[in-house]
């Protein structure tokens, strides 16, 4: 386990060197979200005695960490394809689970930080939640840690950037969409709820917004998304295994 905190180090030198223009490009699509549907569309509408912004704000929060989490998968892709530094890693005495965990912890900070801004983005709309629930920083770490886990197995899955664009068109876009971050999933189809509460981001929706609002949490929604971050990083580890074979 030794080896992580290099790999973790050399992830956060790259988001040191790229600090500015990556707080920029995490500011802009929920800035947008936020004048488009939570400011102009949603000033009058009202969800479970919330005001849509507030209802917002939450769902942001989730689908901002699960993408955030898993852009470290590109930067891995970069890595191998480009620099070739997954090479050096592999001449390196680095265990396969130090490299896992080392990149796996890049993805969740670099989410960490995405929720930091959208919470100041809150803020700066008037929007008051409970930011200071540790059961809200819970479920974003564990959201986090999935989607990072995913990315991690993913980047050594993948042969190109085009597969990896697949992917993320055909998983993580959608996810984003139907994982309950717009609107409540309980105004859809009995069938649709069920396939929709499959998916980790949905799990994750409900447990952010439940304790930002004070609400009593569903352990089931830890419980679930614990259990499948664990399962993405036992097989992130075991893919790495395969590709330093």
């Amino acid at each position: 386990m030794n080896g992580f905190f290099a790999v973790y180090y050399r992830e956060m030198m790259i988001l040191r060197c790229r600090f500015l223009k990556m707080i920029a490009s995490m500011a802009v699509s929920p800035f947008l979200y936020l004048i488009a549907f939570g400011y102009a569309m949603g000033k009058s509408v009202t969800i479970h005695g919330h005001t849509y912004m507030e209802f917002l704000i939450p769902g942001l929060v989730a689908m901002s960490s699960m993408n955030r989490a898993f852009v470290i998968g590109s930067e891995i892709n970069i890595s191998r394809f480009y620099w070739h530094i997954f090479e050096e890693f592999q001449a390196a005495p680095i265990s396969n689970i130090s490299y896992v965990l080392g990149e796996t912890l890049g993805g969740i900070t670099r989410a960490f930080l995405s929720v930091g801004i959208i919470i100041g983005l809150g803020l700066l709309f008037g929007v008051m939640i409970d930011y200071w629930n540790i059961m809200f920083w819970v479920a974003v770490f564990l959201n986090s840690f999935v989607f990072s886990s995913l990315a991690v197995g993913m980047a050594m899955m993948v042969r190109s950037h085009a597969d990896q664009a697949m992917f993320t068109n055909f998983v993580i876009t959608p996810m984003a969409f139907l994982g309950g971050t717009f609107f409540p999933v309980s105004r859809l189809p009995v069938w649709a709820q069920k396939i929709i509460l499959l998916l980790p981001l949905t799990h994750a929706s409900n447990a952010i917004r439940a304790a930002s609002f004070g609400n009593p949490v569903d352990m089931f929604s830890y419980v679930i998304l614990l259990g499948t971050g664990l399962v993405f990083f036992l097989i992130a580890v075991k893919v790495v295994s395969m590709a330093r074979d």
